[in-house]
């Protein structure tokens, strides 16, 4: 019998412990492992570094939620985003990325790995001929995003995972939006998924970190070698609490989906308001294709102001629930504007946002409240 999902996120890699029949796996809070001999390890474990029995709990865990093989933590997105691109690329090889990526990860690819030599090109992810057009003989990496930030738009995983297979390249995929419990990529085709699991996996706005999972065991023992080399790992207890908030991302993720749903409806009616940015509604050109392969929709949501850029950035200084803050998919509501906060990295380039944009990750509290709340701060 395979198990469901909530039951994995729940037991997968969490075994009571053997000592003390804790239910709860303790936080190893060391640095280094005592040895029975030169080079006789117990249990496998030497440095913390290299390897730390909470954090193995989490990586099997995720690896679980995703249907891979392998799962490797990192102590933060971006720290996961570059240990699997320079994992697979190489000086001179080009990859392709989503023309509304997320700024961090713009800023890493335009900034650093540029320096290294790599080229890369902004396409509509959410047409495979595009992508396929884009795809050069030294192409290594179609990296996407689904739904993407802040635009939430969608791509076809299973239709990209064949023009990967076409043209021999890696379709990585940042799972972040929608979690695995509203998507699960390798099963659509994709070679990586990665994670911020800052957001909706650690889903308290209490923990940073990343996560890359994979069922290729030769992409994955090179992302474990720079996890190990390079070192950006998370520290016991920052994977015990990401453990503890994927206990409940079932639940969460359905009330996050139902609220936000409820939330782009009332926004799509308002007159201050010009266009609502939201998978769920029928109107949105990837609505057919998110329909059929995720659960729900999410909780993210992104609208312009009819009124431009100051009106934008008026209405998240205005609201009294939805907290002015970067990041998103914690339980609480964040508003914020893209254009000044979190993607200022993509200021004119291709990437650049609307100005006029604003984007609410939408929480778990009652969602009339949040209403009242965002609807007061557009008038």
């Amino acid at each position: 019998m395979t198990d469901g999902f909530a039951t994995r996120a729940i037991h997968a890699g969490q075994h009571p412990d053997e000592s003390t029949g804790s239910v709860i796996p303790p936080i190893h809070a060391t640095s280094t492992y005592t040895q029975d001999g030169v080079g006789n390890q117990r249990a496998g474990y030497e440095y913390s570094r290299t390897g730390n029995p909470t954090r193995t709990s989490l990586e099997e865990c995720l690896a679980a939620l995703e249907s891979g093989t392998r799962g490797l933590a990192f102590s933060s997105g971006m720290a996961a985003t570059d240990a699997v691109l320079r994992s697979v690329l190489r000086p001179g090889d080009h990859l392709v990325i989503p023309d509304d990526a997320y700024g961090g990860t713009f800023r890493l690819v335009d900034k650093v790995l540029t320096g290294w030599g790599v080229e890369y090109t902004p396409v509509r992810i959410s047409d495979p001929d595009a992508v396929r057009a884009a795809v050069r003989p030294n192409t290594k990496v179609l990296w996407v995003e689904s739904p993407t930030n802040p635009l939430l738009n969608i791509a076809d995983l299973a239709a990209l995972a064949e023009v990967a297979g076409e043209t021999s390249t890696k379709l990585i995929v940042d799972n972040t939006f929608a979690s695995p419990y509203l998507q699960q990529p390798l099963r659509l085709g994709a070679d990586v998924v990665v994670h911020s699991t800052t957001k909706y996996l650690g889903g308290h706005s209490d923990v940073v970190g990343g996560a890359v999972i994979t069922s290729d065991e030769e992409l994955a023992d090179g992302v474990a070698f720079l996890q190990n080399t390079t070192g950006a790992v998370p520290g016991p207890f920052d994977a015990w609490l990401t453990l503890r908030g994927v206990k409940t991302l079932a639940a969460r993720m359905e009330q996050h989906s139902a609220n936000a749903a409820r939330i782009a409806a009332a926004l799509h009616e308002h007159p201050k308001v010009t266009r609502v940015f939201y998978p769920g509604h029928a109107d949105h050109p990837g609505h057919e294709v998110a329909a059929g392969q995720m659960r729900r929709f999410g909780g993210m949501v992104s609208f312009t102001h009819a009124d431009g850029e100051q009106a934008a950035v008026d209405v998240c200084s205005r609201t009294r629930l939805f907290t002015l803050a970067e990041s998103l998919g914690g339980v609480e509501s964040l508003i914020e504007h893209p254009g000044r906060m979190t993607h200022a990295s993509t200021t004119g380039s291709l990437l650049q946002v609307p100005s006029e944009l604003v984007r609410v990750s939408v929480g778990l509290e009652d969602v009339d409240d949040l209403l009242e709340d965002l609807l007061a701060a557009l008038e």
